[in-house]
């Protein structure tokens, strides 16, 4: 257990269901944590007197239990045959969807009154499958991202604030770069446990190749097997683009006809169904326009979001950093894992990077690397003056002191901001 990264906000929210007549279901991409998550949970029911035999633990996609994931009914005797005589028994399903029907066992466990039931799913098709029509009302999902700024500093051992300007946002950095994979933070302890003799910087071929190999599973289980792609040169082409495009306004036609015109042909239709999955196998995120004005969504155009900044650079290496377009990318995450609804702002002749609204409340939020410079200072200011309310307005930035206060405008240090989001 010590090697295992807490995640205090998403064991807040395992406490809060446990016990409740309600199946707990845990989504998100893979190797984001969702296994993890359930070894804490598990840790933590064995310290309070759960009997080990009231617990079971079944992982559906490993090959060992090939045996009894091919059909959903050896599934379901299976699980019943490992429930303690008495008592209640948590059963925790990592990655069911790779079970076929697995809805079907899922429903026969969760009305039996002696199992209280936990589930994980690394792909968006798992709720939108069979089992939401069955479970209307008899379930409850926790989407789960990588590891926040601040879980991400408590894992390499470094303050996300108070130790300086200088040294969080070195931190800054080096979470941006690397990203929130919880086993990112322990490549560097693997490799000099194999004495590898490492230097300062020799770990970051290691990450790359890790997160290249995250990416490839995603893209064959979640994407391909899913859509039933036959190009997945076309595939991998788009993944590129859109991490080279996040935060940038796009549709599906438009992305359609660059790539044809860099000789990727493929028509927009294409384009819309890879996207979306990509998105149900959550590795991007679509973000809708709001007209402020007019306090309406818009259908046209939007943008998507990464689930990790990590895999940007590991896809497009050193050479495209675009950091202000990084940084608005932790925001949005940062921002999800807050939760509410998040838009993209549009203004006339503007825009403001994120609409949010949270427990009856609006607020906006503009993110720019620096503005040290004046006109800069104007330049993102003039968005959130031009909205016609008086809902709170933030103005992140990387650059250290304040908050500072422009006319209601408040202005706050980025790493601070981040690093008080995972208490």
């Amino acid at each position: 257990m010590a090697d295992l990264i807490a995640r205090p906000g998403y064991m807040r929210w395992l406490r809060r269901w446990r016990d409740h007549d309600l199946i707990k279901v845990v989504t998100g991409v893979r190797r984001g944590g969702k296994s993890t998550l359930f070894e804490l949970f598990r840790a933590e029911l064995l310290a309070e007197g759960v009997p080990p035999a009231n617990i079971v633990s079944l992982r559906c996609d490993d090959p060992a239990h090939r045996g009894i994931t091919g059909d959903y009914g050896t599934f379901y005797d299976a699980i019943v045959g490992r429930l303690a005589p008495s008592g209640t028994t948590y059963v925790f399903l990592d990655e069911v969807q790779e079970v076929p029907e697995f809805e079907r066992a899922v429903d026969g466990l969760y009305i039996r009154p002696d199992i209280d039931l936990y589930l994980t799913g690394s792909n968006a098709h798992m709720m939108t499958s069979d089992l939401a029509t069955l479970l209307t009302g008899r379930y409850v999902e926790l989407s789960i991202l990588p590891l926040s700024f601040s879980e991400f500093a408590a894992a390499e051992a470094s303050p996300p604030n108070g130790a300086g300007e200088t040294g969080s946002l070195d931190l800054l950095w080096r979470y941006a770069r690397r990203g929130g994979f919880p086993y990112v933070t322990r490549i560097r302890d693997v490799l000099d446990a194999g004495g590898a003799g490492l230097v300062p910087g020799d770990d970051w071929d290691a990450i790359d190749e890790y997160l290249g190999g995250v990416l490839n599973t995603i893209l064959v289980k979640d994407v391909a097997v899913r859509l039933n792609v036959s190009r997945m040169g076309v595939l991998s082409s788009l993944v590129e683009f859109m991490a080279d495009n996040i935060g940038n306004l796009t549709a599906a036609k438009r992305i359609a006809d660059t790539m044809t015109s860099k000789g990727r042909k493929v028509s927009a239709p294409t384009v819309e169904n890879y996207l979306g999955g990509l998105a149900a196998a959550y590795l991007l995120y679509p973000v809708e326009r709001y007209d402020i004005r007019g306090k309406r969504r818009l259908e046209q155009l939007g943008k998507y979001y990464l689930v990790d900044t990590g895999l940007r650079r590991a896809l497009l290496g050193e050479a495209a950093p675009d950091l202000g377009r990084v940084l608005e990318n932790l925001v949005y995450l940062e921002l999800r894992r807050r939760g509410g609804k998040i838009y993209v702002g549009q203004l006339p002749g503007g825009e403001v990077d994120f609409v949010v609204e949270r427990g009856g409340a609006t607020e906006y939020v503009q993110v720019s690397e620096t503005v040290r410079d004046p006109a800069t200072l104007e330049r993102e200011l003039a968005p959130l003056r031009a909205i016609p309310d008086y809902h709170p307005r933030l103005l992140l930035t990387c650059d250290p002191g304040g908050p500072y206060n422009h006319d209601g405008i408040r202005q706050e240090y980025l790493p601070d901001w981040l690093g008080a989001g995972a208490a």
